[in-house]
């Protein structure tokens, strides 16, 4: 199986590919075109500020071929946000393929989320063998409010999508990478996908 962590400078992509190589994988990091349309898997991470994020997929053109993929797609935290219409931050125009906009924290919370939180009302089968109230590791400002395509749920401030799904594109808020052996299984069941 090929596995390709796209590479565009913005992800914290050594996490995952420890994270892949202790559930027996191996993944290559790429931004090349062609190499990523070959993947089997294609795993989208972020880590950073969105509008720049976005300028550097602009770049190199990966803003217009992300969102063409067939394969299962997996963003992880900003690459699961830019993967939205939108994000309030740095008023950015995301890839559009949640239909859902990104919006920041009010100031009622300490922003931003950094730590441990329940996630639930999981769905599809990125869940399957994980049970309802499991705490993962989220570190954001920003959250897609729950819509249509969420498929798990946290709550700070106010209940929110921490994981979203639309035909072959995933999404999660929180880091499956840094979430102990509850988040690799997640990452292991995108794997056999």
């Amino acid at each position: 199986m090929k596995i390709v962590i796209i590479n565009y400078g913005a992800g914290n992509i050594q996490s995952i590919m420890f994270a892949i190589e202790r559930l027996g994988f191996k993944a290559v990091l790429s931004n090349n075109p062609d190499e990523i349309k070959l993947a089997d898997k294609v795993i989208f991470p972020g880590v950073g500020e969105a509008s720049s994020a976005m300028a550097k997929l602009r770049e190199s053109g990966l803003d217009s071929l992300i969102p063409q993929l067939k394969q299962p797609v997996l963003g992880i935290c900003l690459g699961m946000q830019l993967m939205c219409n939108k994000s309030e931050e740095g008023n950015t125009e995301g890839l559009g393929i949640f239909d859902v906009d990104v919006v920041k924290f009010s100031n009622n919370v300490k922003v931003p989320q950094m730590g441990w939180n329940q996630i639930y009302d999981l769905k599809t089968d990125l869940f399957k063998g994980i049970s309802e109230n499991e705490f993962m590791y989220l570190v954001h400002s920003f959250y897609a409010p729950n819509c249509a395509e969420s498929i798990a749920t946290t709550n700070y401030d106010v209940e929110y999508a921490s994981a979203l799904q639309k035909d072959n594109f995933y999404g999660t808020q929180f880091h499956p990478e840094k979430s102990g052996d509850v988040g690799e299984k997640i990452l292991g069941n995108f794997l056999k996908m």
